[in-house]
């Protein structure tokens, strides 16, 4: 996963792609090679996990193992539209089959692990101050010198720009995924690269797409990432850094367009949180008693605005309730995305690349 521009997500989207793929029962790896400023440690709720050396190498951290997910009533539609979102772009009502929990899908998740310097610094604000052949040593040990549990996806996670890092791990990786005969299709499936809609971002994002065909990598697709922003009370969207300057470079370039990525809050609350997604009549927003004269004394089936507001209030004050959103927040990382409006998202993108790959290696080209 790479982009010439920091800060336009490729850490978040990395974890997303893994989430997805692990969600479509795929056992998947997420290799963090940003020495200077791992992120995924944190995006996984894993900072004070500790990496475990082996003989022979290193065993990766176990994020979540292959196992079946429990039903949940608050998912968000998994249909997508053509631009990637689901239909509106807003995050839709739980669904249930009539008075009954929703069927849980019998198939079990793949396994996710990950491998990051930030499991072997001491604490989160410990800076990594080393110069390029001690960067370039640490890359090929993380390519070379980890033991993988058996994956069908290993997903790298890359520092902006195109320096050492990149380097490195372009030749290591071209070397060790060699295929081992003409005919054979390559073990690397390729590259994602990230932008951000606004031209300066894609003005610098160009030079990662040059850099993967000078090297010899090849590129399945850009992804807009903070395209838009979709309010999570009344689903109105703002273009916050414009929108479409992702899909015109890959038409330039002549690389699939995979889709936008809107910017949603309730993901920050996923990750920082580790609270499990809410929206619509989940959010509480409060109104003044000269709001609610404004608006008048319209009513919801006997009970105004203000009476509903909060009646949401009390459930959530409420002991059952209370527990019930504990329990629901000790799920795993994985169970509670499955609330994010997000991944739906992702689930669209997921397809294209799992499409995409898989006609590469069928036709070995």
């Amino acid at each position: 996963v790479l982009s010439g521009k920091g800060g336009v997500g490729k850490s978040s989207i990395t974890t997303q792609l893994a989430l997805s793929l692990s969600l479509a029962g795929k056992p998947v790896g997420i290799l963090d090679i940003d020495l200077t400023g791992p992120s995924i440690p944190r995006l996984l709720g894993l900072e004070d996990a500790k990496i475990t050396q082996a003989p022979g190498g290193w065993l990766p951290v176990q994020v979540h193992p292959s196992q079946v997910l429990p039903p949940t009533s608050e998912l968000t539609e998994k249909t997508i539209n053509g631009d990637g979102y689901n239909q509106g772009n807003r995050p839709l009502p739980p669904r249930t089959n009539g008075d009954t929990a929703p069927t849980p899908d019998p198939r079990p998740i793949g396994a996710l692990y990950a491998i990051s310097l930030g499991f072997l610094l001491p604490s989160r604000s410990s800076a990594v101050v080393w110069r390029g052949p001690k960067k370039t040593a640490m890359v090929r040990q993380f390519l070379t010198d980890v033991l993988w549990p058996p994956i069908d996806y290993l997903l790298i996670d890359t520092p902006p720009g195109t320096s050492d890092e990149h380097i490195s791990l372009a030749e290591t990786l071209l070397q060790q995924t060699a295929p081992p005969s003409p005919t054979s299709s390559p073990k690397l499936a390729g590259a994602v690269i990230v932008t951000t809609p606004q031209a300066v971002a894609v003005s610098d994002v160009r030079k990662e797409l040059s850099f993967c065909r000078k090297v010899g990598i090849g590129v399945l697709g850009v992804v807009e990432n903070m395209s838009g922003y979709v309010c999570e009370c009344c689903g109105e969207e703002t273009n916050l850094f414009g929108r479409g300057g992702g899909e015109v470079m890959a038409q330039e370039f002549g690389v699939t367009f995979l889709g936008r990525v809107p910017v949603d809050g309730q993901w920050g609350v996923l990750v920082e949180e580790g609270k499990r997604p809410r929206y619509g009549s989940q959010v509480v927003k409060n109104s003044s008693d000269e709001d609610e004269d404004e608006l008048g004394e319209e009513e919801y089936e006997g009970t105004n605005q203000g009476d509903r507001g909060r009646e949401v209030l009390d459930e959530d004050h409420d002991p059952e309730h209370q527990g019930q959103r504990q329990a629901r927040d000790s799920a795993c990382l994985v169970d509670k995305y499955r609330s994010c409006s997000l991944s739906s998202v992702f689930d669209g993108i997921t397809r294209q690349l799992y499409n995409i790959v898989e006609v590469t290696s069928v036709n070995g080209t």
